[in-house]
Parts: structure tokens; sequence; C-alpha cells
């Protein structure tokens, strides 16, 4: 899950879609501290959210959530909404269980946007409240 902040309040998220692609997770979750750390909040943004087949290890899991307890804080004040990008109505359709699972894992909601357009206007709705 590479993070580009390069647009902050905007950061962008990247789902690997290669599985046999070696990916540093440690490096990301310091990315993502570095960003929670700025103390502003922000939002995140993907076109590239994960298919089923996207699984994670055991190990994988167990460090997502250790580090999730750890910045649960920052993470409810400053991460405003993680808006997914998918064009088919069908597939957002499908998200919307899964949206409140996450809600409830990450403490902060998942939005959905059938374009980036559509996400660029919920994501200035929210970073103006």
């Amino acid at each position: 899950m590479p993070l580009d902040s390069t647009n902050f309040p905007l950061v962008w998220m990247r789902y690997d879609k290669d599985p046999d692609h070696d990916h540093d997770h440690d490096e990301d979750f310091e990315v993502f501290e570095e960003i929670l750390n700025r103390g502003a909040p922000f939002v995140l943004l993907t076109d590239s959210a994960p298919t089923e087949e996207h699984e994670h290890s055991q190990e994988e899991k167990k460090r997502t959530t250790l580090w999730m307890k750890k910045h649960k804080a920052d993470l409810r004040t400053r991460v405003l909404a993680m808006i997914v990008i998918e064009a088919s109505a069908a597939k957002r359709l499908a998200f919307k269980p899964f949206g409140m699972a996450f809600a409830k894992f990450w403490g902060f909601p998942m939005k959905l946007a059938s374009s980036r357009e559509e996400a660029m206007e919920i994501a200035v709705k929210l970073l103006s409240l």
C-alpha cells in the first residue's frame, strides 16, 4: 500500500496488484506514521482498491492490527475518510458491507466514488469541515 502525500492533504494509496512483487510493508507504515505526525487532517484516496484475490498473510494481518491499535487515536482524528474510486456500480454496491467493517476496524469511514472527479468533490467537502 504505497502512499503518495505529494498533494497533502490528499494522500493517494496504491495497492500492489502483483502478488509476486516483494513489497516493504514496514516502509509503508513508516510513511503512514510520517503523514499522521504532520498533525493535520487528510483524506486517503485510491483507484486501485484490493480485489478478493488480495490476501494478507497472518503475519501481515497481525502487524497491521498492532500498528492500527498503536495509532488508533491519530487515525480517528486525522484521517477523515478513505475514498475508493470504482466506476462499476455493481462493485461499489459490493464494497458497502466491507465499508462498515473497514470503518469499525480503522476508525474512519470508507466513501465510494464513481469517478476521480466525484472523489475530489467528496474530499474537498470533508476537508472544508
